[in-house]
């Protein structure tokens, strides 16, 4: 069965490969992703060719999706609700996200790159993760714009089904190596609010602390740009060396800037925690500020400020993702996320959120076991209220199966018996819609019910979907043609400029 070769350059429904956002290094394929590649092909020949369809355009449908997951289950185990009437016909398939087409998501971690930005960590990120990490990339052509505004609203927008997003970047010790400076990240927010006629943008402000003027730049951000949350890197730069690292419980240079969050009224504080390179003791001098030991003072002295752990402080660390579950099989415990889930009861806290950004993404359908894990294990820990979605979109294209795969994934019983872990539950189950989107909602104070009715984007999204291989004209008409590549780029969101279309 398992015996199809794989064709170069074609495009799967999913990633076989754990994903990297750049911030961590992805270990080579093993031999069950790649028998996963193959499961995925055998099913496509089955399922597509009484279609008339060949295996690229099957790959494109929502039944191709559907076989995506049917291939995991086949190579790890039953971990995703995946059905083969799904996978044979297209109206099953359909049906079934017609379904949950009004499920709210709010996306609490997403990113792109001014389109002057220099480093090559993100301008050849999406390169490398088309050749090495996901294999859905494989079609599209080198380009810068690849991470621009421009292909962040295709992405997030018209082929995702994301209903709010929250836009963010990153600190480094030199702030022309941001993605996005602060006042960027505010001008693409409101300019995507503009353009779809509501509050579908959302947007931080990074604060950096020990960089020149650092404190006066939070009251500036806080009465101008009013973000919705803070940013913060303990590890100063989750790229390089940074000479200013910090931890988030030094009362001297800490509990000032939450004062002043505490004053201006934006009392959440997202917080770049865990995913740590390969070798990190030796390549990472700054890992102890990565992670989560300095949360626990920090949280009970403030317990009006609400502290969100991006990534969920997953580390990968010097293992591959196989060995350190097998380390948490053995002993019940990740570290550094178990350490994460255990402050709220070992602290007496209620303060702290994890949000899955990235981690779901890089282990769910390579490693779906340890993904089920990284859930159970918060969930138990914090409480299905306090863990958050999250993708790192559009570092490594559309988020979108990374929706479905939360939507279908399982905790394996076993576990459950195990570990004491709940349930669950189907597509649409209460802590399914709770992580997607309510939890967040609720803790940015946003109404689900506003984003029910048929709007411009839900529009602007049936055109995009109709028009199939002609989408790009739908996005011209609604943002303006994009500029010629002989002509140089217009200048994406910076000081007193909108979004470049």
């Amino acid at each position: 069965m398992l015996q199809a070769r794989i064709k170069s350059g074609l495009s799967f429904p999913l990633p076989t490969r754990v994903l990297s956002n750049g911030e961590f290094d992805a270990p080579p394929r093993t031999a069950l992703q790649r028998r996963a590649q193959v499961a995925m092909l055998d099913l496509a020949r089955r399922y597509g060719k009484p279609l008339g369809l060949d295996t690229q355009g099957y790959f494109r449908t929502d039944s191709g999706l559907a076989a995506g997951f049917l291939a995991m289950n086949m190579v790890y185990g039953e971990h995703f609700a995946a059905g083969t009437d799904e996978a044979a016909d297209p109206e099953a398939a359909r049906e079934r996200s017609g379904g949950l087409a009004g499920q709210f998501i709010l996306d609490g971690q997403t990113h792109y790159a001014h389109d002057e930005y220099k480093r090559k960590d993100v301008l050849l990120m999406r390169e490398y993760a088309k050749w090495r990490l996901n294999p859905a990339l494989k079609g599209e052509k080198l380009s810068r714009e690849r991470v621009f505004f421009r292909n962040y609203f295709r992405e997030m927008f018209l082929e995702s089904i994301t209903s709010v997003a929250l836009l963010t970047s990153a600190t480094a010790d030199d702030p022309r190596d941001w993605f996005l400076s602060n006042d960027q990240m505010a001008i693409g927010r409101d300019a995507i609010n503009e353009l779809l006629g509501a509050r579908r943008m959302l947007s931080h402000s990074l604060i950096a602390p020990k960089h020149p003027g650092w404190m006066d730049e939070i009251d500036r951000c806080a009465e101008v740009l009013r973000p919705a949350s803070w940013k913060s890197y303990p590890v100063g730069d989750p790229f390089h060396y940074s000479k200013w690292p910090y931890r988030l419980d030094d009362e001297g240079l800490m509990y000032p800037a939450y004062e002043k969050f505490m004053r201006h009224g934006i009392r959440t504080l997202c917080v770049h925690k865990g995913l740590m390179p390969a070798n990190f003791f030796k390549r990472f001098a700054n890992w102890k500020y990565g992670n989560v030991d300095d949360l626990p003072k920090a949280a009970k002295d403030w317990p009006n400020l609400t502290f969100v752990i991006y990534h969920a402080a997953f580390r990968p660390s010097l293992m591959v993702p196989d060995d350190f579950l097998l380390d948490f099989e053995r002993t019940g415990r990740m570290e550094w996320v178990t350490d994460l889930a255990e402050i709220q009861a070992k602290y007496g806290v209620s303060n702290i959120y994890a949000d899955l950004g990235t981690t779901f993404g890089a282990t769910a359908v390579t490693h779906p076991r340890l993904a089920a894990a990284v859930l159970g294990i918060l969930i138990k820990g914090l409480g299905e209220d306090h863990v958050l979605w999250g993708t790192d979109a559009i570092w490594y294209g559309s988020p979108r199966w990374q929706i479905e795969a939360l939507r279908r994934i399982e905790i394996p019983e076993d576990m459950q018996r195990k570990h004491g872990f709940a349930p669950l539950g189907g597509p649409d189950s209460t802590v399914k819609r709770k992580i997607l989107g309510l939890n967040a909602a609720r803790l940015y104070g946003i109404n689900p019910q506003d984003y029910a009715a048929d709007d411009r984007l839900a529009a602007l999204q049936r055109e995009y979907c109709a028009a199939g291989d002609r989408g790009d004209e739908v996005l011209d008409a609604f943002l303006g043609p994009e500029p010629r590549k002989k002509r140089k780029a217009t200048r994406s969101p910076s000081e007193g400029q909108r979004p470049s279309a």
